[in-house]
């Protein structure tokens, strides 16, 4: 087994259960232009691949190019300012950072979230845990290009050797082959196991506990 010494942490789904606050805010520019409000479950499944891509999946097929933008900027200034209501660390996550930080790992994340909203929820549940966060912006390709993984890497002064990548999804999954990292798919997140089993997973994590073990093996 490699000895790591660095790990890569998914947001969404991994270390933060956003669903709700995603959920209300969709459903607030869903409304707010007269379109068809979303399940918890629907968004659920729509969530992955950035903001942009969960608004195009919760809009009709057939809008306009000015309709979408006006819903989706509704949506990030609504996200923006309420991101924080509902959303919670899954149980176990700031132990689990407290005792990877007490062991000398690095630690970062990296998200399709667009930034702004990775930055401002970094700050407020882990600052002082994880040193590097990376969310969607310009300039960058998102997940599952490894172009943010690698950055998170260049940052921390780590390789791909010496790093693991966690994550609750199949973007996670093809991110880490991608570039050339081990991946963990927790069970806890927005995809149950057997998705990721028929993705592709090999290592699973149960509990924040189970990460410890596959890093201590």
């Amino acid at each position: 087994m490699k000895n790591y010494d660095t790990v890569i942490f998914d947001l969404d789904g991994t270390l933060l259960n956003t669903l709700e606050d995603l959920t209300d805010s969709v459903n607030y520019a869903m409304d707010k232009y007269g379109f068809h409000t979303h399940t918890i479950d629907e968004v659920r499944r729509f969530v992955g691949n950035g903001l942009k891509k969960l608004m195009e999946r919760a809009l009709p097929s057939d809008v306009t190019e000015e309709q979408f933008q006006a819903v989706f900027t509704d949506f990030c200034a609504h996200y923006g300012e309420n991101c924080a209501k509902k959303t919670c660390p899954y149980a176990g996550i700031p132990e689990l950072l407290d005792q990877l930080n007490a062991q000398g790992m690095k630690l970062a994340i990296v998200s399709n979230k667009g930034d702004f909203a990775v930055q401002q929820l970094r700050d407020l549940y882990f600052k002082g845990k994880i040193g590097v966060a990376i969310g969607e912006k310009t300039g960058i390709r998102r997940k599952p290009a490894p172009d943010t993984a690698f950055e998170a890497m260049k940052r921390l002064g780590s390789d791909s050797a010496h790093s693991v990548y966690v994550g609750d999804s199949d973007v996670d999954i093809e991110t880490a082959k991608n570039a050339g990292l081990s991946c963990i798919s927790v069970t806890w997140g927005f995809r149950d196991r057997a998705f990721l089993e028929a993705h592709g997973a090999k290592y699973f994590a149960d509990t924040p506990k189970d990460i410890l073990a596959f890093l201590e093996r």
